[in-house]
């Protein structure tokens, strides 16, 4: 069961599927985008600056096609406010990192037009086992920070979850892998089955799709929205690598496998369409030189490969905001996911200063379905 935060009523016990909740796919119509500033120095070198630039980009990408929200801490409001375009709503909301997609609330809708929040655990990808960084209380807050400034019912799960772990269609069915939810460093105690059962609980889906792992070095623990996404009902983009001897060739081909001999919760077989790998990419000495090295947070290594995939992208109403990482196959993928939404302007993003701190666009966005 639930604990349940409704603005001005009283608490409630149960969950979101119960009320008849769901959560909408990224494809859906928006009512905003949420993000967070960075600042962590380390975490994102020279202080942040780099990284602040390529969120500026995004941000102000994005809201050309819905309202954008940025959260900021209080010593960084003027500068960020000083940075982004005045089309972006800038907000006072405290957080430990900037990684909007993980910390930020997963939104549910109801048929009647009604909005919710579900509020997962966070433990910042693995706790004290392997964890990325120490502490992450302030980001345990956010989201029901957000639900009480939207003034919406928000349903506290029993899990350890981040947003870029799941992918839904809409229609049912859910995607993730089972490195990141099945981890010890998550929720040891709850089987596969259980799992299943509350992802069904609170987010309304009746199938989940899981693939063995995330993409090759994904310090997150195999986040799926880094490896594949649902691009339409029935159809997901997967990540590529032609390389037989690239690792990433093995997962990809496995995740392949499985997809292609799946059937969603409709019953429909998954048609795959598949994304060049960038790269690979690798972070340089004088990046890493450039980040503050603190016991408590994931030192960042010059030679460390990067997770770096142009699936993790963004799907605004109007744009699909997607990341520049490799000139060698930049075009290739603008020009594939131009074909995949054929409604939709494709932006592309200088964004390698936001994969050198652990993820890319999709993972320092949430959108926000309008119900």
């Amino acid at each position: 069961m639930s604990d349940v935060f409704v603005p001005n009523s009283s608490s409630l016990s149960t969950t979101p599927a119960q009320l008849g909740y769901r959560m909408p796919a990224e494809f859906a119509v928006h009512d905003a985008c949420w993000m967070l500033w960075p600042q962590r120095p380390d975490n994102w070198r020279l202080g942040a600056k780099p990284a602040q630039r390529a969120f500026v980009e995004v941000a102000t990408a994005i809201s050309e096609s819905e309202t954008v929200f940025v959260g900021v801490n209080d010593e960084q409001y003027e500068n960020a406010r000083h940075h982004l375009p005045t089309q972006v709503r800038v907000v006072e909301l405290s957080s430990n990192d900037a990684w909007m997609r993980d910390v930020g609330p997963t939104f549910v809708i109801h048929p009647e037009r009604r909005l919710a929040v579900v509020d997962w655990d966070f433990n910042a990808w693995g706790g004290l086992k392997g964890g990325l960084y120490f502490p992450w209380d302030k980001d345990r807050r956010i989201r029901r920070k957000i639900a009480e400034m939207l003034g919406v019912p928000c349903f506290s799960a029993p899990l350890v979850l981040e947003g870029g772990a799941i992918h839904v269609d809409g229609e049912g069915t859910l995607i993730t892998t089972e490195e990141c939810l099945l981890n010890p460093n998550r929720n040891p105690e709850l089987t596969r089955d259980t799992q299943e059962r509350l992802l069904a609980d609170y987010l309304g889906i009746e199938k989940v799709i899981w693939l063995p792992s995330g993409c090759y070095q994904d310090e997150t623990d195999g986040h799926v929205d880094n490896l594949c996404c649902f691009v339409a009902p029935g159809e997901v983009a997967l990540t590529w690598s032609d390389d037989p001897d690239d690792p990433q060739r093995a997962i990809s081909q496995q995740a392949l496998d499985i997809l292609e001999s799946s059937t969603d919760a409709r019953g429909r077989r998954l048609k795959v369409h598949k994304l060049p790998q960038p790269g690979p990419l690798y972070l340089q000495e004088e990046e890493a030189g450039g980040v503050d090295r603190l016991s408590s947070s994931r030192p960042r290594r010059g030679g460390d490969r990067m997770a770096a995939s142009y699936v993790n992208f963004y799907i605004g109403n109007r744009a699909v905001v997607m990341p520049l990482l490799d000139p060698a196959h930049d075009d290739e993928a603008r020009a594939k996911l131009a074909e995949l939404f054929p409604g939709r302007r494709i932006i592309g993003v200088p964004a390698r200063e936001i994969l050198l701190g652990g993820g890319n666009i999709h993972c320092i966005t949430q959108q926000q379905p309008r119900p």
